[in-house]
């Protein structure tokens, strides 16, 4: 389903789409296609893109290409997937349980799950707490996740 989604894989297009996405949270999935729980949020991720295309837009990131790495070093992602949210060009933070605050680590079992932090990003701009989320049953656990390093 990763193919639904605009894929992005060079730092020029990360860089337009966070300066142009405007009044909107934009949604970016950092990790890989061949991944099997990048692929489980990739589906869930584009079966709501529809639903939240009103007050939110949603693109993959290839950690693997090699002209993003420096987003892949800035928001420290060792563990995928991995999911950043921003505002108008603004990174919101998020109490997510990733120590620095700066991302949803791991994939989301329903839909609604993600819906329901988006509605949150967009209501709050960036108050979430993953306590909110039926106190963290809307993420897998770190066994499901890939370890990069």
């Amino acid at each position: 389903m990763s193919y639904l989604l605009t894929t992005l894989t060079k730092k020029q297009e990360v860089d337009s789409i966070i300066r142009d996405t405007i009044d909107k949270v934009l949604v970016l999935r950092f990790g890989r296609a061949s991944d099997a729980v990048c692929l489980q949020l990739d589906d869930i991720l584009s079966k709501s893109a529809r639903e939240v295309s009103k007050f939110a837009t949603v693109a993959l990131v290839d950690i693997d290409s090699e002209e993003v790495q420096v987003y892949v070093k800035y928001f420290d992602i060792t563990l995928i997937p991995s999911t950043v949210f921003f505002f108008n060009a603004h990174h919101m933070k998020m109490d997510s349980g990733s120590a620095d605050h700066t991302k949803w680590i791991g994939a989301f079992y329903r839909k609604q799950d993600f819906i329901d932090v988006v509605e949150r990003e967009n209501a709050g701009k960036g108050e979430t707490s993953s306590e909110s989320i039926a106190a963290g049953k809307g993420v897998n656990g770190v066994e499901e996740e890939e370890d990069l390093t």
